[in-house]
């Protein structure tokens, strides 16, 4: 019985209103608000039980995946997976240029800006190659209706050799996905999942309790019984969002960390707020967050305050990174790997082929380390803040400019 598109994610309770990375808080990079045109209002410490997103099996599986071997070349970390059950393409295989239709959930964020440039550098190439005649593309602009709608497009248009669905959340796109299956065409969906296994192939970094995990383990060894960690959110209801803070939590329970969290609704202004509230309560010694955005304003409140720098986990944006090493605190900086956005467009080029792929393509997850901050900051310099350090792109045409100036197609 082949696994479920889903299987690496909970069920989306409430719609996604944003990617599951951060937005950026510098001025360079375009930035969009939520869907219905407002940012998600930032609010206090949340009353939802993370009880509900907490899976244990899942929780396993992707704890033991941070450590699994992975198939291929490190040097292309895009093109690893963890072996498992793959799909023959053998009756997908097709002669000649092909044409891909993309329904983009959003490039609302520096994340999805980010990936987003890299995906059409990847495209070029494959072009130039005859595997791939066009990309059209549609930008749901953050709105599940609107990526419905999109789809169907595609579908009654006839005209896709190909379809990528980056859903804007799991189960209101699980319909239109299958609708997409049932054309008979290659079907690849990547970064969220969908409730069906319809798909070719679901391309994914590990998940959101490995990041969970990760940080949360971090933390805990850097702190003691009894500290207090301060966790900043950048919404609810977003499946990998909501996992990484269940892992977390889970493990700062275990530990006797004391941990208190927020919504910040990615507002920089809330955030310094939140954390020079919880300064004149007392020492705040850890920050954890679940996505980079805000990392700088937070480190900017404890400097304002003229208190001790925390131990704090961010995201591998530069913004994060270039702070952790002017500040010198003791961090880490989990990644939701931004190279997934090339794979899509090369599993398609495998399917046109008729090679095999992995029916659940789980990508190298690795978060950046203080030995490999300096290393990371020097290969991304000139790089806007907003970018991030693990894009994997540096061997496509257009490297570094594109990036650098933020041309977005």
């Amino acid at each position: 019985m082949r696994r479920g598109i889903h299987s690496q994610a909970t069920v989306v309770a409430a719609v996604a209103l944003l990617a599951l990375t951060a937005c950026s808080t510098d001025s360079s990079i375009e930035e969009s608000p939520g869907a219905g045109g407002e940012s998600p209002a930032a609010s206090e410490s949340s009353s939802a039980p993370s009880t509900e997103w907490f899976d244990q099996a899942v929780y396993d599986t992707q704890s033991e995946q941070r450590s699994a071997t992975f198939e291929g070349d490190p040097a292309q970390p895009w093109l690893q997976y963890i072996d498992g059950e793959m799909t023959d393409t053998a009756d997908l295989a097709a002669d000649g240029a092909q044409k891909v239709c993309f329904s983009n959930a959003s490039i609302s964020n520096p994340w999805r800006q980010t990936g987003w440039i890299t995906m059409n550098e990847q495209l070029k190439e494959l072009q130039d190659s005859g595997v791939v005649s066009e990309m059209e593309t549609r930008d749901a602009q953050d709105d599940d209706n609107t990526q419905i709608a999109d789809i169907d497009y595609f579908i009654a248009e006839g005209g896709c050799d190909a379809f990528i669905i980056s859903p804007n959340s799991t189960a209101a796109m699980t319909p239109a996905v299958e609708r997409a299956c049932e054309t008979g065409k290659p079907v690849v969906v990547f970064d969220r999942g969908v409730e069906t296994d319809c798909a070719t192939t679901f391309i994914h970094p590990i998940g959101g309790f490995a990041w969970g995990i990760d940080t949360a383990e971090f933390l805990s060894e850097n702190l003691e019984q009894g500290n207090k960690v301060v966790a900043l959110r950048i919404l609810p209801g977003v499946d990998v969002l909501e996992q990484r803070w269940a892992a977390a939590e889970k493990i700062f329970g275990e530990n006797g960390i004391e941990a208190v969290d927020y919504f910040t609704g990615a507002d920089p202004t809330e955030i310094k707020k939140i954390i020079s509230d919880e300064l004149a309560k007392g020492d705040v010694h850890g920050v954890w967050m679940d996505a980079g955005d805000g990392a700088v304003a937070a480190i900017e409140a404890f400097e304002d305050a003229g208190a001790d720098l925390p131990v704090m986990t961010g995201e591998d944006e530069m913004s994060f990174l270039r702070k952790w090493e002017e500040t010198g605190l003791t961090g880490l900086a989990p990644v939701y790997s931004n190279f997934q956005w090339r794979t899509p467009l090369l599993a398609l080029e495998k399917v046109f082929a008729g090679e095999e792929i992995p029916t659940e393509w789980v990508l190298p997850q690795v978060p950046i380390t203080e030995a490999e901050r300096a290393d990371f900051i020097a290969e991304n310099e000139g790089m806007p803040d907003g970018h991030y350090a693990k894009f994997g792109g540096n061997d496509l045409p257009g490297y570094p400019q594109v990036w650098q100036e933020r041309t977005i197609p």
